[in-house]
């Protein structure tokens, strides 16, 4: 059982009991009737600064599991922030549908909801939303970034995800295999939405052989045919005989069921929450000898992005090269991981923490 400050003890796995052990600072539910809007909020740490995350809309199976999506990408977001040394906390929103649903009132009336929060969560665009959907979230609160370029936003954060992704995985490549060049090595990207499209191109460029797969079969095919990568189906992934394993789909991909199936070497994928079960695949990752590229730090490329907007002044190219940090973090992490035998998970979120707490001692009074 776990304990809340009122004393009351809460069932562990309860919405109370996983707040609890992730150490959320607030979960908001939020829905309007006539819009048929269902959404749900995270802030789950605002220690560096005001928790700034995308919105993703999914038709999930349940609200328990929108509930757990939530709180563990929010919680993620906290560890993205501080790694790539952000003044910004961690927090995510989820909205539950088909995203046929949205519209404008829809979109507005998420807006109302974001705007009610003062500040405490910042908005962006993520899974099955658009720098378009935020225009008009953006008609009812200035807490949004990810805005159209000719709105003088920063457009797309995908490219800049992808290029933080691609980086991660060649610091990876470099310890796995000596070096960092990815030519000729076999590479399955597992999801080709915007952030693996770009990364499959900067792959291809590279001359890797590159395997793709999505269960969208059309966006799959598109693809294929702009870059040239060869197409394999969903269910040939984690037996396939690969170097690099990229998801770059939904998370928790490295689970009970596919871990003991990988023969690559690297994990280094742009999805949240790879592992479905941080420290027990962390582990067996680590015991296996697969270098894993901590997925929160490098796919943080876009949160830079959205950041730098948000802060105004945005500049495309000064965000890039923000970005190419991620080498050299990803680098650090990895040799830590190898000399305390940690898994590279664990590892990253010491140094974020560490950070946080750092942070939060400077801000207390005198």
């Amino acid at each position: 059982m776990l304990e809340i400050n009122t004393g009351e003890k809460v069932k562990e796995g309860s919405v109370y009991g996983q707040i609890t052990s992730l150490g959320h600072e607030q979960l908001v539910i939020c829905y309007d009737e006539p819009t048929g809007l269902k959404a749900i909020i995270g802030i789950h740490n605002t220690v560096l600064g005001p928790a700034l995350g995308g919105t993703r809309m999914w038709h999930y199976n349940s609200e328990e599991e929108a509930i757990t999506d939530v709180l563990r990408l929010s919680r993620g977001m906290t560890f993205k922030a501080s790694i790539a040394g952000l003044n910004l906390g961690g927090g995510k929103a989820v909205i539950i549908g088909d995203p046929k649903l949205k519209n404008e009132a829809f979109l507005r009336r998420f807006g109302r909801f974001v705007d009610s929060l003062g500040g405490r969560y910042i908005t962006a665009e993520d899974v099955n939303m658009k720098t378009s959907d935020m225009e008009y979230i953006a008609m009812e609160t200035k807490y949004v970034t990810g805005l159209p370029e000719v709105r003088g936003g920063g457009g797309d954060p995908s490219p800049v995800t992808a290029y933080g992704t691609y980086l991660g995985m060649k610091a990876a490549a470099k310890k796995a295999y000596g070096s960092d060049s990815l030519e000729g090595k076999r590479i399955v990207v597992q999801g080709v939405g915007q952030v693996g499209k770009y990364l499959v191109e900067r792959l291809v460029k590279e001359k890797a052989d590159v395997f793709v797969t999505d269960i969208f079969e059309d966006k799959l095919a598109e693809v294929a045919r702009q870059t040239g990568a060869s197409v394999i189906t969903p269910d040939m992934v984690y037996d396939f005989d690969m170097d690099i394993y990229s998801p770059c789909a939904l998370g928790a991909t490295i689970n009970d069921d596919t871990i003991d199936k990988l023969k690559c070497k690297v994990v280094a994928g742009g999805a949240n929450n790879q592992l479905k079960d941080e420290e027990k695949h962390g582990k067996i990752l680590l015991e296996k000898g697969i270098i894993y590229a901590p997925d929160f730090l490098i796919n943080s490329g876009g949160l830079m992005n959205v950041c730098a907007e948000f802060v105004g002044g945005y500049n495309r190219e000064a965000t890039y090269r923000q970005a190419e940090k991620i080498y050299d973090i990803t680098t650090s992490i990895l040799d830590k991981s190898a000399i305390e035998n940690i898994p590279s998970q664990q590892a990253a979120i010491e140094m974020a923490w560490s950070r946080i707490e750092a942070i939060g001692k400077v801000k207390l009074p005198y």
